[in-house]
């Protein structure tokens, strides 16, 4: 009796002493892309530093911008690898923050959140992006102040207008900045136009819309 007693506990020992766990180099990754950059990409890497081999179930990303592929499918005890994140940064500025769920059949953690936190710079800002003329109005200039960020070293910009019925012209306001002067021929009748606005190193365009609309009248 005394014999089996001790078998059970030995054996109960050792099997405390096996198990799994997936240690993450950082579990947050910043990243600032440059100017016109397609994508940020962060690499989250793991070392198995238990005795059991842990195997994943599913790594799935917060939204459809960002992707995430794993190398392996397991880890050994003792074996590394990593989890690469990708955000596509499309028309995106400021502080994108994205997250990577990763299951494992670790008991001990089988959850773990993943954060990648992206910092994009606003290469262009328009103000207003958006100029009218009611059909009462005289056909008067307007303005769309520009601020070019300074790693786009911008000298000149390139104003094509979609519709003929509004003209444009560039000044240059200052280092970076620019004023764009919309003018319609004539705000007779209803009209819009979208304005297509290409910095001289090429790349990336921004727009913004002009348009003569009917006046408001109150009921």
């Amino acid at each position: 009796m005394k014999m089996k007693v001790l078998l059970a506990l030995g054996l109960l020992g050792s099997l405390s002493d096996v198990h799994a766990s997936l240690k993450w180099e950082q579990s947050q990754v910043e990243l600032h892309p440059a100017p016109g950059d397609a994508t940020a990409v962060g690499t989250f890497k793991y070392t198995n530093t238990g005795n059991t081999v842990v195997h994943f179930k599913s790594v799935h990303t917060s939204c459809g911008c960002t992707t995430a592929a794993q190398t392996k499918d397991q880890a050994a005890p003792g074996e590394s690898g990593e989890i690469t994140a990708t955000f596509k940064v499309g028309a995106s500025t400021g502080v994108q923050q994205k997250s990577v769920r990763v299951e494992t059949d670790d008991p001990n953690e089988p959850f773990t959140t993943l954060v990648l936190r992206a910092v994009i710079p606003q290469l262009m800002e328009l103000r207003p992006t958006f100029i009218y003329w009611e059909s009462s109005e005289a056909p008067k200039p307007k303005i769309i102040a520009v601020k070019a960020a300074k790693e786009l070293n911008t000298r000149s910009l390139k104003v094509t207008s979609s519709n003929a019925n509004f003209a444009t012209k560039v000044q240059l306001a200052g280092p970076n900045e620019f004023k764009i002067e919309v003018t319609p021929r004539d705000t007779a009748n209803p009209s819009d136009a979208s304005l297509k606005i290409e910095p001289d190193g090429g790349g990336k365009a921004f727009y913004a819309t002009a348009r003569v609309v009917n006046p408001t009248r109150a009921n």
